[in-house]
């Protein structure tokens, strides 16, 4: 029997906090226990689910993708807050940071609200999507929603043309230099809902070199709790790389409160937090490149 973290915290969307009060999650149910998610969220027994597997062979080229290129127009966002809230990291923006143009809707405008990190306790695994079943040991998002329509986050999600994350793939190399505000001040977020404010963090570091920005898409969900589908997804063909020191300081976060009681065989620490890939069904991946 797998054991469990005895404390509870709730869900960070905004869908799970509000329409679902009484539900929790930690750690171990959101990443040990994915079958009980369609229980509690119907979403994610969906058609349309995420992560998934990227068969790069099966990716339809789109050169419509190329016609209104991609562009983000991310600014330095000042006084940010890192969190450790159990389940990842995340960092909070509070400067305007847009991205348009590629697959999103003529004239509309997608805000960035956060980056959201996935990474496994070894080299092996960690990232949500693979790329012809080959996984990395992190993959982060980038999560917008639509400013256009709609006033909030909250608003979009579920909703036509909501939501849209931007997806890397990390692999192990040198240091990125982007993400050490990051990972500098991970050690004192040790535990969960510890909370840093950093002076400055430039989002555009975590793009790709502008002449490596070849890209798939398709439509998916949320891939935790509540899996609200009408996702866009457009994910990034080359990694970025940050060091083996750097993602240690992240299997160094742990998923509990401070001085909460583990059960045998649970060490609490924070990692593999990612989901199983899902059915591709009839969806169809799209690529901006041949």
């Amino acid at each position: 029997m797998r054991s469990r973290i005895i404390t509870r915290g709730k869900m960070s969307w905004p869908g799970a906090t509000r329409k679902h009060r009484g539900m929790h999650c930690d750690t171990e149910l959101c990443h040990s226990h994915r079958v009980e998610w369609g229980l509690h969220f119907p979403s994610a027994n969906g058609e349309y689910q995420s992560p998934i597997n990227l068969n790069s062979r099966e990716a339809e080229y789109d050169p419509s993708l190329l016609d209104a290129g991609l562009s983000p127009n991310y600014v330095v966002c000042r006084e940010c807050e890192v969190i450790n809230d159990g389940h990842t990291v995340r960092i909070i923006l509070k400067s305007k940071s847009v991205v348009s143009g590629g697959p999103l809707p003529s004239d509309h405008e997608y805000e960035l609200h956060e980056v959201r990190f996935h990474w496994g306790k070894e080299n092996q695994r960690g990232s949500e999507h693979t790329v012809n079943f080959k996984a990395f040991p992190m993959e982060l998002h980038l999560i917008h929603w639509n400013s256009t329509l709609f006033n909030t986050l909250e608003d979009a999600l579920g909703k036509k043309n909501g939501v849209l994350t931007i997806a890397l793939f990390v692999q192990i190399g040198k240091e990125h230099l982007g993400l050490k505000a990051v990972t500098e001040v991970l050690q004192d977020l040790q535990y969960k809902g510890k909370n840093k404010i950093i002076p400055c963090f430039n989002p555009n570091t975590l793009l790709p070199d502008p002449l490596l920005r070849d890209y798939w898409v398709y439509e998916g969900s949320l891939t935790t709790p509540p899996c609200s589908e009408r996702v866009t997804w457009i994910l990034y063909r080359y990694p970025l790389t940050i060091s083996q020191s750097q993602i240690e300081e992240f299997r160094r976060l742990r998923s509990h409160v401070k001085g909460a009681e583990l059960l045998e065989g649970n060490d609490g620490m924070l990692g593999d937090n990612f989901r199983p890939t899902q059915p591709l069904s009839d969806r169809t991946v799209r690529a901006a490149f041949q």
